[in-house]
This record gives structure tokens, C-alpha cells and sequence, in this order.
């Protein structure tokens, strides 16, 4: 019964960005990665959960299709939780060529950009 309870605490969560105080500092502090249909910025943060925002403009597309995409996004975020930190912030922009791209492109894009992003170096200051 114990053993259940640790597990269950220890279990990777996504909560969802919704401040826009929080996607500022992240993109003004955070490291980040492009490709031709995501940016992703990451920042280390003081809690110890998977902390995600992501944002699709009104160029991508109408409101159909720009919800579409974040459901997409999300959806892949929760089944790939392994490849994120816990204790880090993630934002996922997409870019206009996203409003072209299915389930599998978004996946290996989202993958690729945790992988790149993971190697970097963090910077010690902002940008400005």
C-alpha cells in the first residue's frame, strides 16, 4: 500500500502555463530552439513539476485550426513525458508552416526540439 502511494507521487505531471508574466520570463530568460514549424523555449523553474505553455498565432490559421493544433501539441507533451525535465518551464510556439503539418510532423519536430534543446548551455542572463 505504501509502495503504491510513492508511486503515485513520484508520477511525471504536466500542469498548463496560463500567466502572461510566466511566457515573458521564460522568453526572456530561457533557452530556446527553432525548426521550420516550432520554437521551444525552456527555463528552469523552482518547482518540481513539468510546467508547458503553448501558443498558436492567428496567422496559422482560424480559431478551428489553431485549437486543433494545440490540442495536438498537448497530446504529444502527455505521451512523451519521458523527454521533458521536471522542474523546467516549456513553451511550444508554432509557426505559420504548422498549420500544413500532421500528428507525426509536429511529433518528430516536438522530439527533435527537446533533444536540441537539451544539449545546450544555459545562459546566465537575459535577453533584452
Amino acid at each position: 500500500m505504501i509502495n503504491d502511494m510513492q508511486n503515485i507521487n513520484n508520477k511525471k505531471e504536466i500542469l498548463s502555463l496560463k500567466k502572461n508574466r510566466d511566457f515573458k520570463k521564460i522568453y526572456t530568460y530561457g533557452q530556446h530552439v527553432v525548426d521550420k514549424n516550432l520554437v521551444l523555449y525552456k527555463l528552469k523553474y523552482t518547482g518540481n513539476k513539468i510546467r508547458v505553455g503553448i501558443t498558436v498565432s492567428k496567422k496559422v490559421g482560424k480559431a478551428v485550426k489553431r485549437n486543433q493544433i494545440k490540442r495536438i501539441l498537448k497530446e504529444i507533451c502527455r505521451t512523451n513525458l519521458d523527454y521533458f525535465k521536471t522542474g523546467y518551464d516549456y513553451v511550444i510556439i508554432a509557426r505559420i508552416a504548422a498549420g500544413k503539418c500532421d500528428y507525426k510532423q509536429f511529433e518528430t519536430s516536438v522530439l527533435n526540439l527537446l533533444r536540441r534543446v537539451a544539449k545546450q548551455r544555459v545562459r546566465k542572463t537575459g535577453r533584452k
